[in-house]
Parts: C-alpha cells; structure tokens; sequence
C-alpha cells in the first residue's frame, strides 16, 4: 500500500516503536478513558428502559452481530482511503451513537442508537491496528501492541474510577462521557496522523484474505477468546445486580484491572516470551480468575478475581494482533487485521446471549465454572495451534 512508505518517513522511532505509535497510543488512552459504557450498556437497558434480561440480551447480541460488518467496513476503507480518515470516520460515529442513547426516552430509541453503535464500533479498529503493523518491524510488534495495550490500562484505571463516579448520578451521563472522548480522540488523530494516501493498486482481493487457511484458524481460536472475553465485559455487572451488589463496582472492577495491567507490565517480562508460551500462561491465569469469580459473593472477592484474570489479559491481548498482523502482507493488511477482527463481532453477538442464559439457568457460578472450563482447554489446545498457524 502507497501509504506505509509514508508512514515509515514520519517521526522518530524509540526502541523500535515509531512516534506514529505514540500519536495512537495517546488518542486511543484519551478515547478509552471514556469507554467504559459496553459493561453498563446492559444495566442500562433493564435499570432505565426496564428490558427483561432476556430482551437485554437479545439486544446486545443484535448490537454484535451489527459490529461484524462495521469491522469489514473498517478493514476496506482503511485500505483503499487511509487508515486516517477511517479511524476519524469510525470515531465521529461512536459519538453520535453514545449520544443518542445518553437522551433516548423509549426503548425502541436505545435500541436504534445500540445498533447504530455496533455499526460504527469497530470501524476505528482495523486501521489503528494495521498503522501500528505498518510502521513498526515484526519482531518489535509486541511491544508496540503492548504499549498500547498499557496506555489502554493507563487510562482505565481512570475510566474505572469515573464510571464509579458518573454511576452515582445516572447512567447516561457514562454515554455523554464516551461520547466526547470519542470526539476528542477523532480530533487529536486528525491533527496528529500523517495524510493518508491512496493505494495506486489492488492487488490482494478480500476474496483472496478468506482463503488464507492459517488466518481462518487463527480466527476460530481468537472467536473462542474473544467470546470468553466479551462474556465477562457483559457478566461481570450482570453478576453484580444478580447478587444485590452496587453497580458502582463494575467501576472499581475496571479500575483494579487496569492497575493490575499497569504493574505486571513493568514487573514482568511477558515480551521475551514467544506467542504460544505466552497464550497457554494467560489462559492459565485467566482459568484461575474465572473458578475464583465463580463463588465470589462479595465485592472483595470479585476483585481478587480480577487481578487473576487481568494477569492472564496480559499474556493474551496483545498476542492474537501479533500473530494476525505476521500473517498480512503489507497492502492488504487492513483486510486481514478486519477479517481476524471479527472474532469480536461473533463474540459480541454471541455473549450476551450465552451470558443471560447461563445467568438465567446456572447463576454465577455456572456463567464462571463454564468459562473456566474454555480456558483449560485452550490453554491445552496452544502446541496444535503453533503447529498449525507455522510458516509455509
């Protein structure tokens, strides 16, 4: 793509990581200290539009399935416009979206504005994710995706702490915060990315990035992940109003996380590690903090399970880009980051409705105990994945 040229030209770099990193890691810390609405979205809709936990779930499902071609979307433009204006795109869209359900005084109108959300959510994604690939050398993509992922933890603990606050007001003041954060984040990446140039060819077809067999694994094992993922972003508050507690800890929840984020990446050397290492010891971890949570009945106990399961975070986030960015070649690289990304449509659409059923069914305890269970089989499934996702 005639773009990455450019992109390599611009800025400095620090120990492998490009200064075009640095625009992105700041404006995606500025945007997620406003992102904390996806774990509140479902309280909302049964506390302020009184939904029935079925209906709620049923909605944030719809919400995922419109997040797989928002994803797609962003994959294309990012390839044929320019990863700047798409991220602006995306960006201006979710501000629009948050704001509309922030005033919405009908169900039918929050959930109009919940599917306009899932439409625009992932747009910003796959060209963030490919600028980062484009300007920074395979063996320094970890770091460069770790260091995004530690401003991201940066600013949750920030995040965490006003959700706790903004909650005590109401709830809709979370999508009015998200919403200008997201516009402050489409303003810094507008003034601070490179001009996007137009590819003069295309030559990688989106038909051809689906026939990539090692992608298509590597989807389904990132699907199951991001599954897991999505289901305690959408449990864990669910779990909360379940057992009487205050939906204020889902923010103090969020705030313990990102620490825990923040500490480990300094104390522990998860970069040396290679890919598989790393995921079969998050999943590991990640196993722990789930049987934890699973007959946790205070919010004490949620939060040591919290710091379980975000270590596992740590070896597990960042891999998956990782893996998905080595596999692109550099022209089509928004395609591929976009079809891997889907993982997080399916899962979005997917969780709510595995969340409330097994909530409804099981309880706690069952949602937790089943997660877990996924966890351990693919901490164990990691040497056929190494085997299979090898270089040709």
């Amino acid at each position: 793509m005639a773009s990455v040229g450019g992109l390599r030209g611009v800025g400095a770099s620090w120990g492998g990581v490009s200064s075009v990193v640095w625009v992105l890691v700041v404006a995606r810390a500025v945007n997620r200290i406003g992102a904390f609405t996806l774990p509140f979205l479902g309280v909302v809709l049964t506390v302020e539009f009184g939904a029935s936990l079925s209906q709620t779930g049923l909605i944030l499902a719809l919400f995922g399935a419109a997040t797989i071609p928002s994803r797609l979307l962003g994959g294309q433009l990012a390839d044929r416009i320019g990863r700047r204006r798409t991220i602006v795109l995306g960006l201006a869209g979710c501000a629009v979206a948050q704001t509309w359900i922030a005033v919405s005084d009908q169900l039918w109108s929050a959930v109009l504005a919940a599917l306009l959300l899932g439409l625009v959510f992932e747009i910003y994604e796959p060209p963030s994710q490919a600028t980062i690939a484009d300007v920074t050398e395979p063996v320094d993509r970890p770091a460069a995706y770790g260091l995004l992922g530690a401003a991201m933890a940066a600013a949750g603990v920030l995040a965490g702490l006003l959700a706790a606050a903004l909650s005590h007001w109401g709830l809709r003041w979370l999508f009015i915060a998200d919403a200008l954060t997201c516009l402050a984040c489409a303003v810094l990446v507008a003034r601070a990315l490179p001009a996007d140039v137009r590819p003069t060819s295309e030559p990688t077809t989106t038909t051809t990035v689906w026939r990539d067999r090692r992608l298509l694994i590597l989807l389904a094992g990132g699907t199951v992940f991001a599954t897991m993922y999505m289901q305690l972003v959408i449990g864990l508050p669910l779990s909360l109003l379940e057992q009487g507690l205050p939906t204020s800890g889902t923010g103090f929840i969020l705030a313990v996380s990102a620490v825990t984020l923040i500490l480990a990446q300094r104390l522990l050397r998860v970069q040396r590690l290679d890919d598989f290492t790393s995921l079969t010891i998050g999943y590991a971890l990640l196993a722990i903090g789930l049987i934890v949570s699973a007959f946790a009945e205070t919010l004490t106990v949620y939060l040591l399970a919290t710091v379980l399961w975000s270590l596992g975070e740590l070896f597990l986030l960042t891999r998956y880009l990782t893996l998905a960015s080595g596999l692109a070649p550099d022209h089509a690289r928004g395609r591929y980051l976009a079809v891997f990304g889907l993982s997080w449509g399916i899962a979005t659409a997917i969780a709510p409705l595995t969340v409330t059923w097994l909530l409804e069914s099981f309880g706690p305890e069952g949602l937790w105990l089943s997660s877990a269970a996924v966890a351990v089989a693919l901490a164990a499934s990691q040497p056929w994945f190494r085997t299979r996702l090898a270089p040709a």
